[in-house]
């Protein structure tokens, strides 16, 4: 499913443990590494989609975790030209995202890569908050840094914790605003 403008719906999960830690990782077969993110279904609410795509890529259901929040609207990135597809009709030309924040209520031994028949990572990890801002790829730099800063204040309000200053994001080719 692509909208008029080329960008494919999407969610993308941020999971926190109560240390403020957040899960990231490795994409499968590959050296990159991200949050659980997934396509949008025709059918699918963003929320049903997000649960569909935590079970896929974590193995967790929604008995483990809470939602703490999401953010408003669609945030945008482009891909860069060689991995659009230009001779699929509709041409996607990025991803349009709405992102969720998580908190893990059960034990990390209910996390499994392997629960789905075409698993997604390989290796995860916990990383400190404002990590994966500065070490997701390039073309997605700045929704990370975007959904990042709308979370923050929560998380530190939540688990009542510092997370250190905001920084801003290195990369601002290819910028997209919310909807």
């Amino acid at each position: 499913m692509i909208d008029v403008d080329g960008y494919r719906p999407n969610v993308g999960i941020v999971l926190l443990n109560a240390d403020g830690r957040l899960f990231w990782a490795r994409r499968i077969h590959r050296d990159g590494w991200q949050f659980p993110q997934g396509g949008m279904r025709s059918d699918e609410t963003p929320l049903e989609a997000m649960y569909r795509e935590l079970e896929e890529e974590t193995g967790l259901s929604p008995q483990h975790v809470e939602v703490l929040g999401s953010t408003r609207g669609w945030l945008r990135y482009k891909l860069p030209s060689r991995y659009i597809r230009h001779h699929q009709q509709p041409t996607c030309i990025g991803q349009k995202q709405v992102w969720f924040l998580l908190k893990l209520v059960g034990g990390e031994d209910a996390l499994r890569l392997d629960a789905c028949d075409k698993p997604e990572f390989d290796l995860w990890r916990w990383v400190d908050f404002w990590y994966p801002a500065a070490h997701v790829v390039n073309f997605k730099r700045d929704v990370y840094h975007r959904a990042l800063r709308h979370f923050a204040p929560l998380v530190e309000t939540i688990l009542s914790i510092e997370l250190g200053p905001r920084p801003q994001p290195r990369n601002n080719r290819g910028r997209q605003q919310a909807a």
